[in-house]
């Protein structure tokens, strides 16, 4: 019995482990692809709006409609848990940019720019459902 146990709960272990690895890893490039994608995106369009965030939001839940597509067919990859811990808990985890679109939405109204503030939560609001409905129907459509 004490060996079965051992055998169980080392799986266990080894299963968390390599999710913590996936995850790891997964975060390392995604903060990586933020950082280089909204330097990108600001130094071309300048810094006067939130640009290199929205582009970030979008694109970040454009991916994850098509992962969330992904894993909804049997024998997906992204059926099994850890590729979805890398690619969704740890790339676009750090990837996608919520937190800093909430604190720049309110640094504009803080600012006196309450149309900037509001624009920045209507396009970001309004794009991203619309980016992860086409992921997600894209991804659909292909069969996964």
């Amino acid at each position: 019995m004490a060996s079965r146990r051992s055998t169980n709960d080392d799986g266990r272990a080894s299963i968390m482990l390599s999710g913590a690895i996936a995850i790891v890893i997964g975060s390392a490039l995604g903060g990586c692809a933020r950082y280089f994608v909204s330097g990108v995106i600001a130094r071309r369009l300048g810094e006067t709006f939130p640009w290199g965030t929205l582009t970030i939001n979008v694109t970040g839940a454009f991916v994850i409609g098509i992962f969330g597509a992904l894993a909804t067919h049997p024998g997906s990859a992204f059926a099994a848990p850890t590729p979805w811990l890398f690619a969704v808990t740890g790339f676009l985890g750090c990837y996608t940019t919520v937190s800093s679109f909430s604190l720049q939405t309110l640094t504009l109204a803080r600012n006196g720019e309450p149309m900037h503030a509001l624009g920045n939560i209507v396009l970001s609001v309004g794009l991203c459902l619309a980016a992860v409905s086409c992921g997600f129907l894209l991804a659909d459509g292909l069969g996964g």
